[in-house]
């Protein structure tokens, strides 16, 4: 029987880098992992290979529409579907095997096969059991279906199916106008697919600022995208090829149907602790099937600790990492801390999308009092000369301190754009601060700037 000082349950973000940051504190580690290879859903069957496919297809986009305004001249080039799964397949493999290379490089060992925690201080491994002074959750989440669809990963499909089909579709319903439905609905519009969004809510991107809601919706119909909103799904009826979604108009109660070759259910994930052995523990749970945990990411279990989408908050791989970091530091005796309150959002579409802080939304709701600074990326120069000039940086500050509460930006790099604020904010730094600091041109960064003068006296370029 193996002894450790902490065994952590599964190696995805969270996961991996609890049990990095737990060996480089000098804890002896180990990490579970049932999958063939590391990296959890984000890297074998999520954002990282989105993210290769949204490149590809935005790619194809550019020559397509902008490579001969800018004198490339010659034949679009046409689509091998199968070479662009192979392209993703190499940029997972390369990730995965990066962190197969991290574990050995920290002496943590990998423990193959599915966990399970028959009491506390063990860990089961298929037939093997491990003592572990503490386990840490890091199990992740499922795609969650809504009544009347059931995902097949043929016909319909979940984000890991539509991420692997055989041939590009002609036609295709998405349901749920979030991230992963609009960046994947995104990626086979630009492959040539009549891709329309069917959406419970009256907004797309739940929970975002009005103003990102109402922007965004409009560019992704300009591309092309269809939507449907205001709309419940009733049921999806399939044939051997075919697919026909029926649903309820909520403002007419009239039922429409659409028909498709494929159809994704993007209604948002759920917690995975399924063979865990939790209940059988007593680790309390909420109602949503979360893990309960304390401000140390300790469950009421004594040395059972749980991490990222298996608890409370946003499901997304950064919010994970930072607590796996974190309880990994707890545990080694040290003080791990996680500002929620700065925790960014992106939407890898184009335009990006990406949100910190508060909504304007959030703020009235509060009754406090605010200032908004807005820049359109069409006064900075770099966005015009690379045909992205549509979208704005909006920036959310105190109406009195001037510190800042939020920003939210839709436009060229907006993902990596909003780290200068989310820095900010850890420093509580007002807009004034950001407006005073000297930023390089020609860059997208300008447009920050300028959000943050819009806060004073005004922009200079607007």
């Amino acid at each position: 029987m193996a002894q450790y000082d902490v065994i952590v349950i599964g190696a995805g973000p969270g996961g991996y880098v609890a049990a990095i940051r737990a060996a480089q504190l000098g804890l002896k580690t180990a990490c579970v992992e049932g999958r063939e290879t590391l990296g959890g859903t984000c890297l074998n069957v999520g954002c990282i290979p989105s993210k290769a496919l949204l490149h590809a297809s935005h790619q194809l986009h550019e020559a397509e529409h902008n490579f001969a305004k800018m004198g490339l001249k010659g034949k679009s080039p046409s689509v091998d579907w199968d070479q662009m799964k192979a392209y993703k397949g190499e940029v997972v493999e390369g990730n995965t095997k990066g962190i197969e290379f991290l574990f050995k490089k920290n002496k943590v060992d990998w423990l193959k096969g599915w966990g399970s925690i028959p009491e506390a201080g063990k860990v089961k491994v298929g037939d093997e059991v491990h003592e572990a002074k503490n386990i840490i959750v890091a199990s992740g989440s499922e795609p969650s279906s809504i009544p009347g669809v059931e995902i097949d990963e043929n016909l319909v499909v979940s984000s890991t199916g539509a991420l692997d089909l055989p041939k590009i579709p002609k036609k295709m319903v998405v349901i749920g106008a979030g991230v992963i439905g609009l960046e994947l609905g995104s990626v086979y519009q630009r492959l040539g697919t009549e891709v329309t969004v069917v959406e419970y809510l009256d907004k797309i991107t739940p929970g975002m600022d009005g103003d990102i809601q109402k922007n965004f919706q409009r560019m992704l119909k300009k591309q092309g995208l269809k939507f449907v909103m205001s709309a419940a799904v009733q049921k999806v009826e399939t044939t051997k090829t075919k697919a026909k979604v029926t649903y309820k108009l909520l403002k007419k109660d009239t039922e429409e149907t659409l028909d498709a070759d494929v159809v994704l259910v993007a209604t948002g994930r759920k917690p995975f602790t399924d063979g865990l052995g939790l209940e059988a523990l007593g680790v309390e749970m909420s109602p949503r099937g979360q893990i309960k945990t304390n401000a140390h990411w300790e469950t009421n279990v004594k040395g059972i600790y749980a991490i990222g989408d298996a608890i409370d908050g946003p499901m997304l791989a950064h919010k994970a990492e930072d607590e796996g970091m974190a309880a990994a530091e707890c545990i080694a005796g040290k003080h791990g801390h996680v500002n929620y309150d700065v925790i960014p959002g992106v939407i890898y579409t184009t335009p990006e999308v990406a949100s910190v802080g508060k909504t304007e939304e959030q703020l009235k709701e509060e009754g406090r009092a605010y200032k908004v600074g807005k820049f359109p990326f069409m006064g900075n120069a770099r966005a015009k000369a690379v045909h992205q000039g549509e979208g704005f940086v909006k920036l959310l500050a105190d109406a009195e301190t001037d510190r800042i509460l939020g920003c939210h930006i839709i436009g060229p790099a907006a993902g990596d754009l909003i780290h200068e604020i989310c820095v900010g904010m850890e420093f509580g730094a007002s807009a004034e601060d950001i407006a005073l600091t000297c930023h390089a041109h020609p860059t997208f960064s300008e447009a920050v700037r300028e959000a943050a003068l819009a806060c004073g006296d005004g922009a200079i370029h607007a």
